[in-house]
């Protein structure tokens, strides 16, 4: 995070010696954005420009299946919420989306696949009435949402192929865990290698006794 440089033979090569999964290269795609930048693939350029939501799919110890809905904001890469729920349609999307909108403010857009949850009358009236305007990706794109896809991997790399949970509660709780180092902590290279939301030590103030002239 303060700079330091080094060959990235030599890192792959410590992630080699310490038994970690290398990341897998691939090739640069160029179908993410258009020229103009239209609004399909439209470019953030700040914060709570575009929020980007998607569903990521788990199953407990006990084979019961669960969802989990996942909101990226695509300029800060800062992770919002991942809202753990047995079942989720348009209205527990709502529900979840509601309270992230009193703690960062409303987004200009918000970036979507074209499941039923999202293409829902009651979805996508509720956006009109507080003035989000929707994109939906092409059917069968999930690359023009890879913001969101490329965290839902990482999710799933790193919590859920590595636990195994018993109840959505203790799921919830562990990915909430996660998401403060996703969020605090851990560098993003797309960020200049800082984290999207940086905690800061405060150093308190020294307190010096009454000046008694001596």
């Amino acid at each position: 995070m303060e700079g330091w440089r080094v060959n990235h033979k030599k890192v792959e090569r410590l992630w080699r010696e310490e038994g970690l999964q290398l990341p897998q290269r691939h090739k640069k795609r160029k179908r993410l954005y258009h020229k103009g930048s239209s609004i399909i693939r439209l470019r953030p350029t700040h914060p709570n420009h575009v929020w980007a939501i998607d569903f990521v799919h788990d199953k407990l110890s006990n084979g019961r299946s669960y969802k989990m809905l996942t909101v990226l904001d695509e300029f800060t890469r800062q992770a919002l919420a991942v809202v753990v729920r047995t079942k989720m349609g348009a209205d527990e999307v709502l529900e979840a989306l509601y309270p992230l909108l009193l703690r960062h403010g409303s987004p200009e857009y918000i970036r979507s696949d074209n499941g039923p949850e999202f293409a829902a009358e009651a979805m996508q009236g509720w956006l009109r009435r507080v003035g989000i305007k929707p994109i939906r990706i092409y059917p069968g794109s999930p690359w023009e949402n890879g913001y969101n896809e490329r965290f839902n991997g990482t999710l799933r790399r790193e919590v859920l192929n590595a636990e195994w949970f018993t109840t959505t509660k203790q799921a919830q709780i562990v990915i909430n865990h996660w998401l403060r180092q996703y969020n605090h902590t851990r560098p993003h290279q797309a960020l200049n290698m800082r984290p999207p939301v940086p905690e800061t030590i405060l150093e308190k103030p020294l307190i010096s006794g009454p000046d008694t002239g001596g």
